[in-house]
């Protein structure tokens, strides 16, 4: 499925105060857009199977107290988040972890803040019986599924010769996550060669992200996330990526590197949601870590004078698109 852009073939030279050309140039390319979203040969894409899988993102009857659909934390007027600290489960209590986004997920290689699910088939599927997020045994939802008339139609023209299944419910679930991507932000406008796409502050916040502030460390590549895991030094007691390794030290508090696409409509901001907006985060990486001995790394002090810092928050907001409205679907019966 073709992403509708075209990527530049020849990125213009460009300059930003102080910066050596050739080096500014090599941290552009590094930032090019795909050009398709990329899906699986086990999973191929359908429009049916897409449909399909919006229509069940959107349908609280997946959840046991049909109450709470993937949309419900998933919402995409938060950035495909729920604008909370933390989410909300079965029986309205609070998880322990922010609701992370689904944007670009086409591109994951591993889901979940811990790295719990190696597939976004296999995620799509987990909250769904988990017990206190929706709560609903797979195999109860397939009957229920089985007995509505529309649903039985979909599901045919999505998966012929195929019965409902949890493997069909999760392939049509991701199906549709993997369309969920952010459209050509202001950054990409300038990383073709508009010079007048991002302002000359946000010019500046890109280069500090790339040097100074080492942001590029973890938050690498065009959707800006190694896909990787990193203990940051957030005051937290949460082990992490630690408790699917087996206990082993480096893993311990490292949790997955979000990227950054859209950023400023995903707050507040961490695994646990305990940083309210990007000054903070900033404050953190900054000086504000707690040093053990499972801190990445990347993870070192770093000084930026008040219009460094604006600087930086300009370039984060650059990467955000106007998407097109999400039409909610409507559901059969």
């Amino acid at each position: 499925m073709a992403i509708p852009a075209v990527a530049a073939e020849q990125i213009a030279t460009r300059t930003v105060a102080g910066v050596d050309p050739a080096e500014l140039q090599k941290m552009i390319e590094l930032n090019v857009r795909p050009t398709a979203i990329p899906f699986p040969e086990e999973n191929p894409y359908s429009v049916e199977k897409a449909e399909l899988g919006k229509m069940l993102f959107f349908d609280p009857r997946l959840s046991g107290s049909n109450l709470l659909s993937c949309a419900s934390c998933h919402n995409p007027s938060f950035g495909w988040e729920d604008g909370q600290p933390t989410g909300a489960g079965h029986g309205m209590n609070r998880l322990g972890r922010h609701t992370p986004t689904i944007l670009n997920l086409a591109w994951g290689e591993i889901f979940m803040w811990d790295g719990r699910m190696d597939s976004l088939e296999e995620q799509a599927l987990g909250p769904i019986q988990a017990d206190v997020e929706m709560a609903q045994p797979l195999d109860e939802l397939i009957a229920e599924l089985q007995e509505i008339e529309g649903y039985r139609e979909l599901f045919a023209a999505a998966f012929p010769d195929q019965e409902i299944s949890e493997e069909t419910i999760g392939q049509a679930i991701a199906t549709y996550e993997r369309t969920i991507v952010s459209n050509r932000a202001p950054f990409d406008h300038w990383v073709d060669g508009d010079e007048t796409a991002i302002s000359e502050s946000a010019k500046r916040g890109f280069v500090i992200y790339n040097t100074k502030a080492n942001c590029v460390a973890c938050h690498s590549g065009w959707n800006m996330t190694d896909d990787s895991f990193h203990d940051i030094g957030l005051d937290t007691d949460d082990v992490g990526r630690a408790a699917e390794m087996n206990d082993m030290p480096e893993f311990k508090h490292a949790f997955k590197t979000p990227g950054l696409r859209n950023i400023v409509e995903r707050a507040p901001y961490m695994h646990n949601g305990s940083l309210a907006n990007l000054s903070e985060v900033i404050d953190h990486y900054a000086k504000g870590f707690a040093e053990r001995p499972s801190l990445s790394d990347d993870i070192k002090p770093f000084e930026l004078s008040a219009a460094e810092k604006d600087d930086l928050i300009a370039f984060l907001e650059s990467l955000s698109s106007e998407d097109d409205p999400v039409e909610i679907p409507v559901l059969p019966n």
